[in-house]
């Protein structure tokens, strides 16, 4: 089942997506809710009720109205999620990007997963990504796989985890370098390198859809992994292509260490992490390692970034300049001559 959530009447409504149409949620029941936050909480019984529907939809049992999903404002699939997390889980991006500085492969990359904590109120969907001045300073693409929790759990282990998952989506961990880098100088962050925007959608296709393109984990690695062709073009251009069974810690192995000592609630995102290749950051490196004369690209006012995983759709964004003299890098405080 995929879902979508959309305006409809200048506020969110959740549907079901059933090749181009959608169909509301709430129209083909009232007892199901109209926003995802609350379908996710509503749990199994919410699940089990919206299949059924989609189920009905496509083998004609069931006939309702429905809208092209070409003439819809999309949002953010989970727009009001109760947190958001992002993994390390690609070990090629990792080894990549600490190559192209000079530095050796950290070992505990290989001895546990790691994750920081991002700006839910920062998710958005397909549409415009509005930026600052200083984030144009570097700014950045990462083409990612994210999961929505489900269900709550605490201390869940990697062996159960896979059933803790309700659903995929493409993400994007939009990043402003020059921020990231200067804050991270002190041993804390990502922080305002990458709170202004985190986008996922285009919309939320549950585990079921992906069972064709289940695949090992890796050697010594518990949990679901599938065969998903990634991508990711800017301005038409094909810049970043991986592939999510590339990943080293599986989203199992990620959520056993989210929920260690705390609760993991319905509605929580969670990123993968970049995929090899996948952001200006790495790829820049790897240019300059490669050719002296190598012309770094970052992101501009008015670029498209597109990015599509097999299984997930295709999720559109257009970068946009807020004109504004507010410039945090400007405020850095000086020490004073002796």
């Amino acid at each position: 089942m995929k879902l979508v959530t959309y305006l409809a009447n200048n506020k969110p409504d959740l549907g079901i997506l059933i090749a181009s149409s959608v169909y509301s949620l709430h129209q083909l029941d009232a007892s199901l809710p109209d926003n995802m936050r609350t379908f996710l909480f509503g749990g199994k019984q919410s699940m089990d009720k919206a299949m059924a529907l989609d189920a009905a939809l496509k083998n004609g049992n069931l006939s309702a109205p429905s809208v092209s999903i070409d003439g819809l404002t999309l949002l953010a699939p989970v727009n009001e999620p109760t947190s958001c997390r992002d993994g390390y889980a690609f070990r090629q991006h990792v080894a990549a990007a600490r190559r192209n500085r000079g530095v050796p492969m950290i070992p505990e990359f290989d001895q546990y997963p790691i994750f920081y904590f991002t700006n839910h109120n920062a998710i958005q969907g397909p549409g415009v990504i509005d930026c600052m001045p200083d984030h144009f300073e570097k700014l950045d693409f990462e083409l990612e796989v994210a999961i929505v929790v489900g269900k709550k759990g605490r201390n869940i282990k990697a062996a159960e985890a896979d059933e803790y998952i309700a659903g995929y989506m493409i993400m994007n961990d939009m990043s402003a370098r020059t921020l990231q880098m200067e804050e991270m100088l002190l041993n804390l962050g990502p922080a305002k390198g990458k709170d202004f925007s985190t986008v996922i959608g285009p919309y939320f296709v549950t585990p079921d859809e992906l069972a064709p393109y289940l695949v090992p984990a890796k050697p010594n690695h518990v949990g679901n992994n599938h065969n998903l062709s990634m991508k990711c073009w800017v301005n038409g251009v094909l810049v970043s292509e991986g592939n999510v069974a590339d990943m080293d810690w599986t989203f199992a192995e990620i959520l056993e260490r989210c929920a260690y000592g705390v609760d993991l609630f319905p509605g929580d995102v969670i990123g993968s992490g970049t995929v090899g290749t996948g952001c200006f950051l790495e790829l820049n490196g790897t240019g300059l390692l490669n050719d002296k004369n190598f012309k770094p690209q970052w992101l501009q006012d008015g670029d498209v970034v597109e990015m599509e995983i097999t299984g997930l759709g295709r999720l559109s964004n257009t970068i946009k300049r807020v004109e504004s003299n507010f410039s945090l890098l400007k405020l850095k405080k000086v020490a004073a001559a002796e």
